[in-house]
């Protein structure tokens, strides 16, 4: 038995061609410096691990705490005890139709981003030069103004005076002087416009880096440009799809502001009502069942999706 041989690690084939040099080795690590960079790591990692633990993991824990806690309508004060009535009380016929209305509402107004932002992140990562630098700017350049700010703007653009509402009555989609505002479709408007760019710009991302030769090899293998579509571009920019659903889609569900503010208090969503057990009713553990609610859906939807993102990884 050779030198080589015997120190070979387990495993490792041993077997060598005669006459060629042996394959070079690193030197092994000292438990010294393995146990170096090992508390390096611990130091490294402390301060996000106190940080992530301080600032989610215990309010969470209060979050869930509240939810399973009694509340007193007379005293309007919050008492120790387990109960799930604050969870079935969310699925009364008091709240069911909220909660349909906010998923429902939450399911179109995702939809229709899904399909004007294609289109737009299509066009963006197609372009060229100072016109692509242009086309993002003005995607971005909304968030600049203020969440709140525009919202309102958008009430003033859906009065029976405004741009909006003028526009569908010049189209003969509704009467003229019609009052756009403060409706459920003034919600989905201001949703769609609020979110549009969180699905634009993943798609983009995903679409911008697909190598124009994939689609020249589709043509040449002779794929119509239709399936060339499908089999390329849309398949490739699943990734970004996803991850724009899920930007757009969970702070939408428990949206409160828009629904605030263009539906007037006339349309219930689930985020308006979880709101007024806080701000206005006082019943913290009704709000904490609802919070909680949402948040194992939420929880739920995005390790289903990302199941489905590392599947794609896989074939990407």
């Amino acid at each position: 038995m050779t030198q080589d041989q015997l120190v070979a690690p387990p495993g490792e084939s041993t077997d060598r061609v005669e006459g060629t040099p042996p394959s070079p080795r690193l030197p092994r690590q000292s438990n010294a410096l393995r146990r170096g960079r090992g508390w390096s790591g611990i130091l490294l990692a402390t301060p996000m691990t106190v940080y992530v633990v301080a600032f989610f993991v215990v309010p969470l824990a209060f979050l869930v705490v509240y939810s399973v806690s009694k509340f007193d309508l007379l005293t309007f004060e919050v008492q120790s005890g387990f109960t799930l009535q604050n969870y079935s009380e969310l699925f009364s016929s008091t709240y069911v139709g909220a909660v349909v209305r906010s998923l429902g509402m939450t399911a179109l107004m995702t939809a229709v981003c899904v399909l004007l932002g294609f289109p737009v992140a299509l066009t963006i990562s197609r372009a060229t030069g100072k016109l692509k630098a242009l086309l993002l700017v003005a995607v971005i350049v909304p968030y600049w103004i203020s969440f709140v700010v525009r919202t309102y703007a958008w009430l003033e653009l859906l009065s029976p005076s405004g741009a909006v509402s003028k526009l569908a009555a010049l189209l003969g989609i509704v009467p003229e002087g019609t009052q756009l505002g403060y409706s459920p479709l003034a919600i989905g408007i201001g949703m769609v416009a609020g979110y549009l760019p969180l699905m634009i710009l993943p798609m983009f991302m995903a679409l911008d880096r697909i190598d124009p030769g994939l689609e020249e090899a589709a043509a040449d293998m002779g794929l119509s440009r239709r399936r060339t579509f499908w089999k390329i571009t849309v398949k490739l920019a699943m990734p970004g799809s996803i991850a724009g659903v899920l930007l757009v889609g969970i702070p939408a569900t428990g949206e409160y502001t828009i629904p605030a503010i263009l539906g007037g208090s006339k349309t219930l969503m689930i985020g308006n009502v979880e709101a007024e057990q806080f701000l206005s009713t006082g019943n913290y553990p009704f709000g904490a069942a609802i919070a909680t609610t949402l948040m194992v859906v939420m929880l739920a939807v995005l390790f289903a999706s990302r199941k489905r993102l590392d599947r794609l990884g896989d074939i990407t």
